[in-house]
């Protein structure tokens, strides 16, 4: 099941309908309040979600979703017409997962919310927990913690940062990021992956150290001397 929230009549049914037509169950509102009643109901795989609306902005919209634990892993992709640089990183900050401006390409959006339900379906579960220093991943709860203490993550930072650790001290570029984190291939922006790697070091807290930004190359895991 895939929300979709847009006060554009035109715009909100055109994609409903493409979206059913490609074998995607999707459920349209044209207000905030409709949608949070929904959510309350049912949970979808994915949420599409435009910025300027009636009742509360997407963005504030996008920070409840993100705050509660029912709701916290769902990805989003921001839909909007605001399409500048700040909006998008904005819009990443606040934890979206993927940020679409318009107009866009339909066949580049089905694109964008497949790759997006690849990564929410695919296996990422392990029997063996993964630890760095003071930081640990249980893929098997889905759970991060750093000196005993839970750290929240977003989807897409959980999914950042599993990959990162499961490759410990081997240099990712943003390209390998892009594609094995987001799903698509790597078009010279790479302000979604600089801006999760930001996020990331700052929710790990003491563990943040350990991801390091090899210039002009990408980004790593590495253990440092003192907690070896």
């Amino acid at each position: 099941m895939i929300y979709f929230v847009d006060d554009d009549k035109s715009i909100r049914e055109l994609i409903i309908y493409t979206l059913n037509a490609q074998g995607l169950t999707a459920i349209g509102f044209a207000k905030p309040s409709d949608f949070w009643k929904a959510m309350e109901q049912e949970l979808p795989s994915l949420i599409l979600l435009d910025v300027m609306l009636p009742e509360e902005d997407g963005i504030s919209m996008l920070k409840k979703i993100r705050t509660k634990n029912r709701w916290k892993h769902i990805p989003v992709i921001m839909l909007t017409a605001k399409g500048s640089e700040f909006d998008t990183i904005l819009g990443l900050d606040s934890g979206a997962d993927d940020y679409v401006p318009k107009p866009f390409r339909m066949m580049e959006l089905l694109s964008r919310i497949r790759a997006q339900l690849r990564r929410v379906n695919s296996d990422l579960v392990s029997e063996q927990i993964l630890k760095m220093g003071q930081l640990t991943v249980n893929p098997q709860k889905h759970r991060v913690t750093v000196q005993d203490e839970e750290i929240s993550l977003t989807l897409k930072e959980y999914e950042l940062l599993y990959l990162l650790l499961k490759n410990k001290g081997i240099v990712l570029s943003r390209a390998q990021i892009l594609d094995r984190v987001w799903g698509y291939e790597f078009d010279g922006e790479s302000r979604t992956v600089d801006v999760h790697i930001r996020t990331l070091r700052q929710k790990l807290k003491e563990a943040g150290k350990y991801v390091e930004t090899v210039r002009g190359v990408g980004y790593k895991l590495e253990e440092k001397e003192d907690d070896k």
